[in-house]
């Protein structure tokens, strides 16, 4: 049976990682001047602990980025949870994790908690995602759908319960909505570029943290929708039908172009991860936060996100800059 990366990750996938430094074949242990001049140095091997926890929708990044990271030092372990944003957050916060997942920027009073603990980090955008609204293969009606119809569809108190009431035009079909758990930065996101306000969404749907659940309620519903990161729908296009969206400028659907130039609205959206200053301290993180930002197109690409555009890329690299001085690097 083969694993895929998504389903790894939902069991706070452990990766063992570490150098891969070997001596050159065919000689002794070799001192730096018996070595060819210009000849590259091994990589010093490193060993050690790297706790990452967080978005679940962030979580194949980072699982991706340490199953990259293995090829090189293989005696690093960087474990990968899946706590939600808000759960990364208050574990980050508490001093339990090097590193925190978030699939929303921090809030205020998470960053009070981080004060008080003296915890210091930067906010790196690593990728960006398409937060994609999905119903099922069967839906022939639901091609595009106004950012009004879906608050209609979602806003605190609503009633709608099938989907002539969203359109005169489509059929009388149940409407069955799946949708991300309260604890979860997609949750945060959706709810405040929808309904207007962060948190407020009726509560009538079946929600979960697990974005695969999710998949299943809207694949096994013909009146199903439900919404999730991009890469998600990448892993279950054969199953469930995008929905294209309208804020006003006429119908996007979600894709790496219109995710990375904006036009995706208002349902693209950047990833981030929050590296912990005094971790750096640790070789075996400062190596691997290092790992991940210098590969961060890569990590993308492998864990079918959209890679940052070219303004997101440099802001990354200061950053790092920033970190490390904070750190004393």
């Amino acid at each position: 049976m083969i694993v895929s990366n998504r389903m790894r990750t939902a069991l706070a996938l452990v990766v063992a990682a570490g150098a891969i430094g070997l001596a050159a074949c065919g000689g002794g242990n070799q001192t730096a001047a018996e070595q060819e001049p210009g000849a590259s140095q091994p990589a010093k091997e490193l060993a050690g602990d790297v706790k990452v926890d967080g978005s679940s929708t962030v979580a194949p990044l980072s699982t991706a980025a340490a199953e990259l990271f293995a090829e090189q030092q293989a005696k690093v372990r960087v474990t990968v949870g899946t706590s939600g944003t808000g759960g990364g957050f208050e574990k980050f916060c508490n001093g339990e994790t090097d590193i925190s997942n978030a699939s929303r920027p921090i809030k205020d009073e998470e960053k009070a908690a981080c004060q008080a603990k003296n915890i210091a980090y930067e906010e790196f955008s690593v990728a960006n995602d398409a937060l994609t609204v999905v119903v099922h293969k069967e839906n022939t009606w639901a091609n595009c759908l106004t950012v009004e119809q879906l608050k209609k569809m979602w806003e605190p108190g609503s009633k709608v319960n099938n989907w002539n009431q969203v359109d005169a035009k489509f059929p009388s079909e149940p409407l069955k909505l799946f949708g991300a758990g309260t604890d979860s930065g997609t949750f945060d996101y959706f709810t405040d570029v929808i309904n207007g306000e962060e948190g407020k969404s009726r509560t009538d749907y079946s929600p979960s943290e697990d974005d695969n659940v999710t998949v299943q309620g809207v694949a096994g519903s013909k009146g199903g929708l439900g919404y999730f990161g991009f890469s998600y729908f990448e892993e279950n296009a054969g199953k469930l039908k995008a929905v294209q969206v309208d804020s006003g400028d006429g119908c996007v659907g979600p894709s790496v172009q219109s995710a990375q130039d904006g036009t995706y609205k208002p349902l693209s959206r950047p990833l981030f991860i929050y590296p912990k200053a005094a971790s750096l301290k640790r070789p075996e993180v400062l190596a691997f936060v290092e790992y991940y930002v210098a590969n961060h197109k890569q990590i993308a690409e492998d864990a079918k996100f959209i890679p940052l555009n070219a303004q997101q890329e440099t802001e990354l690299q200061g950053d790092l800059a920033k970190l490390k001085t904070q750190a004393g690097g």
